[in-house]
């Protein structure tokens, strides 16, 4: 995700010091204009605005309390990673007592959605801080503003608690139709444009009939967010028993195929009906 970002940065006109823990990555993105720096000192030093995007809340932790001591005063970090709303809030009281702010901004949208500047951006923070963001987000994509510290990853937290469940809804709705006699492929074609279109119904619909399973989203991304989702709901005080369904299909599912695309859900709805299969491709993991 990191790259495409940084891609739809630089073509906005945006001057970009690339850092990366693999620093091969961050030399990569050399040829579109970035400047690639090995030292994470280095990188944000002198930054007003320092944007991170790392794969969970533990190494967001690492990654700013290092950065920390080289960062600028009242400089603006923006995390578009996706943490748990407690881990954003404690990042923000970290900088805030610091002197620098802090706005958590995750996204949805995938790899295809940062490639086009097009991913939807959920941001929690200051709205003094956000006004200060929004022209860099929108080299990205689309931003909103949902509330205070934090708000932003319960956005993602909801988008991802829809987006889990509906690929579990749609992959039902595929093995039905095949199991029941008729084609698949013609019932998402007949349903789509009523009420159950989505894109997940035009996307992972589509990804199920060609048995795509390649990694886009990850199951364990996946599996990750569900908990993170629980998480929330937990400090929140209160239940939600889809939820808690649809994560325990996905750690069922992270114990054989971990590295498929989310809407392998499917295979493991077969899993649970022998006998029944959704096309005749051989599966692509």
């Amino acid at each position: 995700m990191g790259e495409p970002m940084v891609r739809r940065l630089l073509a906005a006109g945006h001057k970009v010091t690339a850092w990366n823990r693999t620093h091969a990555k961050a030399q990569a993105l050399a040829e579109a204009g970035a400047q690639p720096v090995a030292d994470l000192g280095e990188a944000v030093r002198d930054a007003q605005i320092v944007i991170s995007m790392l794969e969970a809340g533990p190494t967001v932790q690492l990654v700013l309390q290092a950065a920390l001591p080289a960062l600028a005063s009242k400089a603006l970090w923006i995390d578009m990673s996706s943490t748990q709303q407690a881990e954003a809030q404690a990042f923000h009281a970290l900088l805030s007592a610091q002197g620098r702010r802090f706005i958590d901004a995750p996204v949805s949208g995938g790899v295809g959605g940062a490639a086009a500047g097009a991913l939807a951006i959920m941001a929690g923070g200051a709205a003094e801080d956000f006004a200060e963001a929004e022209p860099v987000l929108s080299a990205m994509g689309r931003a909103t503003l949902v509330g205070p510290a934090g708000s932003g990853q319960v956005a993602k937290l909801c988008n991802q608690l829809i987006v889990g469940a509906t690929i579990n809804i749609v992959a039902e709705a595929m093995l039905l139709a095949q199991a029941a006699g008729a084609d698949p492929a013609a019932m998402r074609a007949a349903i789509r444009g009523g009420f159950a279109e989505s894109k997940i119904l035009e996307v992972h619909g589509q990804r199920m009939l060609e048995r795509n399973f390649v990694a886009g989203g990850k199951v364990t991304t996946q599996l990750k967010d569900q908990r993170n989702i629980l998480a929330a709901a937990e400090a929140a005080g209160i239940v939600l028993p889809l939820t808690e369904l649809v994560t325990a299909r996905y750690m069922t599912l992270s114990k054989t195929i971990p590295q498929a695309d989310h809407s392998a859900a499917l295979i493991g709805l077969e899993q649970l009906n022998p006998g029944q299969r959704v096309g005749t491709a051989p599966d692509q993991i």
